[in-house]
């Protein structure tokens, strides 16, 4: 997939102003329309702007775009990062659900679907304040524990200028005991001010986790490999295990093989009526043979248990 620079799209500077983006998109529209214009390529040119403004219109987007796209070129090969939009605040509930507009799949790939946010007139007398969404990343272990943290997001306002800037929103959060990637907390009056004495939005916090060096969530089942000796696999081993909520005994059942998968009963993301257990997946490390003596053991172990582990291969 690779990189759009919406600012070069719409021929703009990546400081232009907000004003300055509309008038430039205006102006290019004008000219691409395809009802208007003869060149070829009119079309694709004029879908190309429209997903351009559609980002760089908007302060929230065009601050998270901002955040990574200055270190990419138009055209490169690009990934987006995991949870590369942590930390913004978007309006609603995200960027997911259908629309109308056929954007690119590297829009897609950043912001998801793009959602209409409604039709009619806002009553501008009284009206509650808009809705913000935004992604945390959190360690497996403050979900499995539950914790109070204090966390810092980006909110996108544009200045007196013209230009978008971000300022910080420091937030308390309490993280429930048992909460699994992909849940959201609400945060009651922490979206945007209301108009007109109207309440102030509330502010939903998508949950994500962090890269962990030993466990990975699935839903509320935490997962593991555990390396353990050909001699554990085949005589069977009682052997001290991590789990999120401290070190437990975990029996080998002799003649376990690799790949093999033994399960801690709830010792996954549990609350106090959904449980998850914690899945232990065997991975036999077979030592290497550096000497005569152990060259000599294994010889004798293949003389006195011999198996043919690709019988089935035919």
């Amino acid at each position: 997939m690779e990189y759009r620079d919406y600012y070069e799209i719409l021929g703009v500077d990546r400081n232009a102003t907000q004003d300055a983006i509309k008038q430039a998109y205006r102006r290019l529209a004008r000219k691409y329309h395809p009802d208007v214009s003869k060149e070829a390529d009119a079309e694709k040119k004029f879908k190309d702007l429209g997903e351009a403004y559609e980002v760089l219109k908007d302060p929230e987007k065009r601050a998270a775009y901002d955040k990574f796209g200055k270190n990419w070129q138009n055209g490169q090969d690009f990934e987006p990062p995991p949870n590369w939009d942590a930390g913004f605040e978007f309006k609603g509930a995200g960027y997911t659900g259908g629309s109308d507009h056929d954007y690119s799949d590297f829009f897609e790939s950043l912001f998801g679907r793009s959602t209409t946010t409604g039709g009619g007139r806002r009553q501008t007398f009284r009206m509650k304040g808009e809705d913000q969404h935004a992604k945390i990343v959190i360690r497996l272990a403050d979900a499995y524990h539950g914790s109070r943290q204090n966390i810092t997001l980006s909110r996108a306002t544009v200045d007196e200028n013209g230009r978008v800037t971000t300022k910080p929103h420091n937030l308390q959060v309490t993280i429930p005991k048992g909460i699994i990637e992909g849940q959201r907390i609400r945060l009651e009056g922490q979206g945007m001010p209301g108009m007109g004495g109207a309440p102030a939005g509330d502010l939903y916090l998508e949950i994500a986790f962090a890269d962990d060096p030993i466990f990975h969530a699935e839903k509320r089942d935490i997962h593991m490999e555990l390396p353990i000796t050909p001699w554990e696999a085949a005589l069977g081993a009682t052997i001290t295990v991590p789990t999120l909520g401290g070190k437990v005994q975990l029996k080998i059942p002799p003649g376990s093989q690799g790949g093999k998968k033994l399960r801690l009963k709830g010792r996954g993301l549990s609350t106090a009526t959904k449980k998850g257990d914690q899945i232990v997946t065997l991975r036999i490390v077979v030592p290497e043979a550096k000497t005569d003596e152990q060259k000599k053991l294994y010889r004798k172990m293949a003389e006195i248990m011999p198996i043919n582990p690709r019988k089935n291969l035919g």
